[in-house]
């Protein structure tokens, strides 16, 4: 499994975000622009929440484990790599929509701030790109908890080499 990329993700959501501004002009040009939903900065929310979650309780349980705690509750590595999996899913479905909104959110900034129904759906869409952040801090949060530990013998064996 690769390790998510910042650089990946980011040219993600500026792609997102390029063709939903320019989709949003001409859907513009041509009639109503659809609106921005206020679920979709809390759905995004929710998402970066349970990651959040996820990676703490994994974190504690893993610390546990490793200290040889009695009683400790163990990690299933196939439990560890769904949640890596969840997480990587979720971070790269997130640059996507925080991109499509935070294009939708620049065209709505540029165009026409003064109505109040417009400014509400820039504002809707800035905490969409917000917490699609989020759930991107989050997904790489738990990817670093799960990551396991380097093999000291390997790495003395090449040093030996």
């Amino acid at each position: 499994m690769k390790q998510l990329r910042l650089g990946v993700l980011t040219g993600i959501f500026v792609i997102a975000g390029v063709l939903s501004w320019a989709g949003a002009k001409l859907w513009n040009a041509y009639g109503t622009l659809p609106g921005v939903p206020l679920a979709a900065p809390i759905v995004l929310a929710v998402i970066a929440v349970v990651l959040f979650a996820t990676a703490l309780s994994l974190r504690g349980r893993l610390k546990a484990q490793r200290e040889r705690r009695p009683g400790a509750k163990g990690v299933e590595p196939l439990m560890a790599a769904r949640a890596v999996v969840f997480g990587q899913a979720s971070a790269l479905v997130s640059a996507v929509v925080a991109g499509m909104y935070g294009g939708v959110g620049a065209f709505l900034a540029m165009d026409s701030l003064e109505v109040p129904a417009r400014r509400d759906q820039a504002v809707y869409a800035g905490f969409a790109v917000l917490a699609g952040a989020c759930v991107i801090a989050a997904a790489m949060f738990l990817e670093r908890v799960c990551r396991l530990p380097e093999d000291d013998d390997k790495d003395h064996a090449r040093a030996d080499a």
